[in-house]
Parts: structure tokens; C-alpha cells; sequence
């Protein structure tokens, strides 16, 4: 098949391709480079299979020749990008998904969105369904991602009835793994790359808000049966395994080998206090559950920064700059 990938360039969307071109798909990654990074997919660059435009999704896709499946997968992610870049996220969300289905919608193709476990907000509901609405606070400073994404949703499935597109939804929970930024500021990459480097342990709150980290390749296995499919979801992808933030902390000393001190500071707003996938339809439609555990996850994760000593005393010092 000939795949296009929005946002192919970045942590999930890179090891996505990779995955795609391993099976024999042609792929056109589309990205531009606002938070993906070229390094991502320099390996792929040499195959005949794939191509890479840079290029802004919200100002339109230009792919051509026949095309199978359209996989949207451009948009910050972290909050510290979403934040810095709030038009940014608004308009990926919603310009960037109408012109991917509009494509998607010309070429007979598959779509698939993926969304975030973030449209729940913080939710009232434990753990979560899919049939769960969620508690988001429209006018708050998360807002720009989380509405971005709910609007991609609603127009995704606006399409499927008006226009027949055969589009997919998949709520994506924290995810973790090689290709991360170092400097992004998700929980998982900040106390890496402060483990690493020796520095205390940033935590917001008391750290006893939870979270459900599931590792990159689960997600990407689960990406590819969504897109060989005509599931419409949404479906949750997600590891239930539950840890607080401060269980984080804990194993990924342990991991790294270091003994450091946590530093408390004040939760961010709207900062969710529980987050943990009910899995059961991804299992029962999909047959797709996490493989790979927490801890093996961390440990492919912590080598592969380990790997990357500059990039982590860059991150280690500005995450240190932006504590004091």
C-alpha cells in the first residue's frame, strides 16, 4: 500500500514508518519539523519505499499519485509544546485534520486519526471508556490540545456519515520510548534525563496522580491493525498498568541506578489527577493488549538516552534553568 503519514517525523509517527516500510508499504511522510526531528527517519531516507515532504498540514497536503491510507498523526504533544505553540495546536487539530481527510476522501483511502487520552480531561470516571465524554475545561491553558483534538474527532466521524470516508479513531495514553526528545518535558523524558545526569527529580503535585505509560511499539502494533482495518472506533490504546508519578520517580532511579533527591512543585492547572485505559474493546476488536511491560520499557528507554549523552546534559541543564 501507499501510505501517507502526517507527522511521520516524530516520536510515535517515525517508528510508525519504520514499521510500515518494514512490511513492504511505500510511505510519504509528511512532516514539518516543528517538533519532529529529521533523525528520526534518517535510516528510511535511503529507501526506494519511502519519501519525505516538509510540509505544514494546516496550510495543506500535497502528495501525489494513487494513494491507499492517510495516517494523522501531526501535532505537539507535549504540554510544554502545546503550550508554547497554542494557534499551532488549534489549527493541526482542526485545519490539518479537515485537509488529511480531505485527501483521504479524494483517494477512496482509509483514514486514521489519533487522538489522546487527553479528551477526557480530568476525568470523573475511572478508569476510562470509551463511552465516557470526559471533564475538559474548554477555556484553560490545555485546552488548545485537548479540543484540538476533540474537534479532529467529531469531524473525522463527520466525514464517515456525510462523505463515507472510511475514517478510525484511536485515544493514545501516555506513551514512551526510543525517538523521544529529550527536552520535550514529558514526565517520562524529564526524570530520564535528570536521573541520568544526577539532578534531583522534578515533581508537580503530590505525585500521587497516576498515570498508564505504554510503550511505542505496543502503540505502533496497534496503529497497524487500525489501518489494515475499517474500524471506526474510538478505541483506547494504552497500558492499564497504574503508577503515581512519585512509583515513576522510584523505578526510574532504580533503573538508571542513581539515588537523587525529588523536588516538589505546584501542579499545573488543570493537571489530570487519574488516568488509566479501560482496554477491553482495543482487546475484544482489535485483539491487541500491551506486550511489553513498564519496567522492560523504561530500561530500552533509559539505553537509548544513555546512547545520547549530549542531548541529555542539554536537556539536564535547561530543565535545571527552568526549576530555579
Amino acid at each position: 500500500m501507499h501510505i501517507v503519514v502526517t507527522g511521520g517525523a516524530g516520536f510515535i509517527g517515525s517508528h510508525f514508518c519504520e514499521q510500515l516500510i518494514a512490511r513492504g508499504d511505500r510511505v510519504t511522510c509528511v512532516d514539518d519539523l516543528s517538533s519532529g526531528h529529521i533523525d528520526n527517519i534518517y535510516a528510511l531516507l535511503g529507501s526506494p519505499n519511502f519519501a519525505f515532504i516538509e510540509q505544514d498540514v494546516s496550510t495543506g497536503i500535497t502528495v501525489t499519485g494513487p494513494i491507499d491510507a492517510v495516517a494523522h498523526l501531526a501535532s505537539p504533544a507535549s504540554p510544554p509544546d502545546y503550550s508554547r505553540r497554542p494557534l499551532d495546536t488549534l489549527a493541526v487539530g482542526s485545519r490539518g485534520t479537515e485537509n488529511a481527510l480531505n485527501l483521504a476522501y479524494e483517494h477512496g483511502a482509509r483514514f486514521l486519526l489519533t487522538s489522546t487520552s487527553e479528551i477526557y480531561g480530568d476525568p470523573k470516571v475511572h478508569p476510562q471508556r470509551e463511552d465516557y465524554w470526559g471533564n475538559v475545561n474548554p477555556i484553560g491553558p490545555r485546552s488548545v490540545y485537548d479540543e484540538a483534538k476533540r474537534y479532529a474527532e467529531a469531524v473525522t466521524f463527520a466525514y464517515r456519515r456525510a462523505k463515507n470516508v472510511n475514517g478510525g479513531v484511536v485515544r493514545i495514553f501516555n506513551t514512551f520510548g526510543p525517538h523521544m526528545r529529550a527536552e520535550d518535558g514529558r514526565v517520562v523524558s524529564s526524570l530520564i534525563v535528570q536521573a541520568l545526569a544526577g539532578n534531583a527529580l522534578t515533581i508537580y503535585g503530590s505525585g500521587k496522580q497516576t498515570r498508564s505509560f505504554c510503550y511505542v511499539d505496543d502503540i505502533v502494533r496497534a496503529l497497524m491493525i487500525m489501518i489494515d482495518c475499517d474500524e471506526p472506533g474510538p478505541v483506547n490504546l494504552g497500558n492499564p498498568e497504574e503508577l503515581t508519578i512519585v512509583e515513576l520517580a522510584e523505578l526510574v532511579c532504580e533503573i538508571v541506578g542513581c539515588s537523587v533527591p525529588m523536588t516538589f512543585h505546584p501542579l499545573p492547572t488543570d493537571d489530570p489527577q487519574r488516568r488509566k485505559p479501560d482496554i477491553g474493546y482495543a482487546q475484544q476488536r482489535l485483539s491487541w493488549t500491551p506486550r511489553v511491560s513498564v519496567r522492560d520499557g523504561l530500561q530500552r528507554t533509559v539505553r537509548w538516552f544513555a546512547s545520547r549523552p549530549d542531548d541529555v546534559s542539554a536537556a539536564a541543564a535547561r530543565l535545571l534553568h527552568l526549576r530555579t
